[in-house]
């Protein structure tokens, strides 16, 4: 079965079967996983998915932009856990295209980042783009629900070792400084970019962000060109020093 097709079915599953018991304390909370690794959300959903014992519901999964605007859209959950890399534009494109469902007074969608990544653009990216917290890939399955929670009643969720990182990036009234050079990049050339600092065969990359591996030679050279760069080790060199790897 393929992603789309499970995602689709997830969704459809949950539209017809309403809401599921709570967990051990009465609390329950709907929840759509994000994230391109099939393996890493069948894990998270073994970890917190046990509705009668956590009070997590998971009614969606989706591994890349599209599938999640559709997944999300159709279940309406409480809480999207959210890769922040994602094929098809990233999380923040995924923020973007929901943030009706953000704003909604009513019946909030709440957003709470789950990502390998602890990158200073990464976590401000997310958090501009309107998700209520960041934490890592290392968090345990207990503390993933605890956040899960906290963020169902309106919390901003972080992972301590980015705390304070975040609150020093937003208590300042000047704006945080801008990378000119990483400007110049699109979206799909950051992609890219990280991709290639982590030292992805440009096959992997294609297969990853779902494009032609001509799509990701043109890509490269469009970013080595943009950063004045003259190859892929002065590349991730760039990446690395920026920490956006």
């Amino acid at each position: 079965m393929s992603d789309a097709t499970e995602a689709n079915g997830t969704a459809e599953a949950a539209g017809a079967g309403g809401l599921a018991d709570g967990g051990a304390d009465g609390r329950h909370v709907r929840v759509v996983l994000v994230d391109d690794h099939r393996m890493f959300r069948t894990g998270v959903q073994a970890e917190i998915g046990r509705t009668t014992e956590t009070g997590v519901e998971v009614v969606g999964e989706a591994a890349d932009v599209d599938q999640a605007v559709t997944v999300i859209t159709a279940t309406r959950p409480e809480v999207v856990l959210l890769d922040v890399h994602l094929p098809g534009g990233g999380g923040v494109e995924v923020l973007r295209r929901c943030a009706a469902l953000t704003a909604d007074p009513e019946r909030p969608v709440r957003f709470l980042a789950l990502s390998v990544s602890d990158a200073a653009e990464d976590v401000i990216g997310v958090i501009r783009g309107g998700a209520r917290g960041y934490v890592t890939k290392t968090i345990t399955g207990t503390d993933l629900v605890d956040s899960i929670f906290r963020v169902q009643e309106g919390d901003a969720v972080f992972s301590p070792r980015l705390a304070g990182f975040v609150l020093d990036a937003f208590a300042s009234t000047d704006a945080p400084p801008v990378d000119e050079d990483l400007d110049r990049l699109t979206q799909r050339e950051r992609e890219v970019l990280r991709l290639i600092a982590r030292g992805y065969a440009y096959k992997e990359i294609a297969k990853q962000l779902f494009i032609s591996v001509k799509t990701v030679e043109s890509h490269v050279s469009a970013v080595l060109r943009k950063l004045q760069l003259s190859n892929r080790h002065e590349l991730t060199r760039w990446a690395t020093a920026r920490r956006l790897v």
